[in-house]
């Protein structure tokens, strides 16, 4: 408002002086004036600038370290941001555990309270720390997300299941088709007319959803996975649909 006030008023004594209605004076004071004004304007322009932050990326304020009026330390951190759409996972592993994971392995990811929550997606191996953090006694392993089935939220609790070996045609049952008995296992293997039988298995390795099956069953034999439990030997068995176990 000053600038353009200025503006105008150097104009209209610049007209004056032209017409002989005042004297040379009054334009020197008026052009004197105006370019105070535009000073004044480019150091406000300036000044603006300066107060805006704005970030090399697109993302989420994750914490503000700056205060409002506080003098800025060029030194200090001011904001920090996260991008969402590039977001690892940092998991914390034993030392014994870190030892064994590679920079590639597949990673399985699960949300929630514990390793059997909801299902995120996979992941793969993307840096092992190389020290034991002194306060968890745990190794830092980074996980880039190659697959999610929905979004990751910054700071959520994220489990992950490394693969550390990798056994080709391995047979994979999930624990719910593993019946207790004695000191092993058995599980029900269903026959061309439906009809369940107990076989003994030997199981190898496993996690906390399925485990490894070294003898017993064959590939493409089907086996009971619901309701494993309350299953008898020689009963007869209702397969669900779209499902072959």
């Amino acid at each position: 408002a000053q600038l353009a006030a200025s503006e105008k008023a150097y104009q209209r004594a610049k007209r004056l002086a032209d017409e002989g209605v005042v004297p040379r004076k009054d334009v020197e004071q008026a052009q004197a004036d105006l370019a105070k004004a535009q000073a004044d304007a480019a150091t406000a322009r300036r000044q603006a600038q300066l107060s805006v932050l704005r970030a090399p990326i697109t993302g989420v304020v994750t914490a503000m370290h700056a205060t409002l009026g506080a003098t800025a330390d060029p030194a200090q951190p001011l904001v920090e941001i996260a991008d969402p759409a590039a977001t690892d996972v940092v998991l914390d592993a034993p030392p014994a555990d870190a030892a064994r994971m590679r920079t590639g392995a597949h990673v399985d990811l699960v949300a929630g309270q514990s390793a059997g929550g909801e299902s995120l997606g996979d992941g793969v191996v993307a840096d092992v720390g190389g020290m034991v953090d002194p306060a968890t006694r745990s190794v830092s392993v980074r996980v880039h997300v190659t697959t999610a089935r929905r979004p990751l939220r910054i700071g959520e609790t994220v489990f992950g299941q490394v693969a550390t070996a990798t056994r080709a045609n391995a047979i994979v049952l999930p624990l719910e088709a593993l019946v207790p008995e004695g000191d092993g296992f058995k599980v029900f293997v269903v026959d061309s007319a439906n009809v369940a039988h107990a076989r003994p298995v030997t199981v190898g390795a496993r996690t906390d959803r399925a485990a490894e099956v070294t003898s017993g069953v064959r590939a493409g034999e089907r086996v009971v996975t619901y309701g494993a439990y309350g299953v008898a030997d020689g009963a007869k068995v209702v397969v669900a649909a779209g499902d072959g176990t």
